[in-house]
């Protein structure tokens, strides 16, 4: 069995306590990528009036790119990043997993966030400690069940994220019903 290690190379993010804030405006300017730019990510949608914490600074921090996979060490959730969170600022909590060329992205987000192989390791990890919070050790030493093929991959990896969409595209219908009959219920009320 192989360990993730051996099949992606892992980037920690820029610790959240180091960075120098600067305030002159000609500072390169920083957005932090949060929770819900992961769950956003996550399912392809865009949560409206998100107010994100931002920073400027003359440090070399660590940034996302469009396509790029990111785990939080908060959630022991991974993602694809978005272009609309390109650029983003990730801190000490999440890291940037950089899979070999026989490895397909989404296929390693289902992996990582669906396999039961994996979540019965991340288990075993926590049992114990007080803060649930995963590692970078765990997640370089988490053994990696049999990969299929390349081709294999992209179809699961697909499959996983356009499902993911759907659920939230429902979800979201789902409450936009709600607010509306509870609209109606109240108009009849004032009747």
């Amino acid at each position: 069995m192989k360990k993730l290690s051996e099949l992606v190379g892992l980037v920690s993010g820029s610790p959240q306590f180091r960075i120098t804030e600067v305030f002159d405006e000609k500072t390169p300017f920083f957005t932090y990528y949060s929770q819900t730019e992961l769950k956003d990510d996550l399912v392809g949608i865009t949560s409206e009036d998100v107010k994100n914490k931002q920073v400027r600074t003359n440090d070399k921090v660590n940034t996302l790119c469009d396509g790029e996979v990111v785990f939080s060490l908060i959630t022991g959730i991974a993602t694809i990043v978005s272009k609309e969170h390109e650029g983003y600022l990730y801190t000490q909590n999440y890291v940037k997993l950089l899979p070999s060329h026989n490895i397909d992205s989404k296929f390693l987000v289902y992996l990582i966030n669906e396999s039961k192989t994996i979540k019965k390791q991340f288990m075993v990890g926590l049992q114990g400690s007080q803060v649930l919070k995963y590692t970078l050790k765990q997640l370089k030493e988490l053994e990696m069940p049999k990969i299929p093929s390349v081709d294999k991959q992209k179809i699961i990896g697909q499959v996983y994220f356009n499902q993911l969409r759907l659920q939230a595209l429902r979800n979201r219908v789902a409450e936009i019903e709600t607010t509306i009959r509870l609209a109606k219920l109240e108009e009849v009320m004032e009747r």
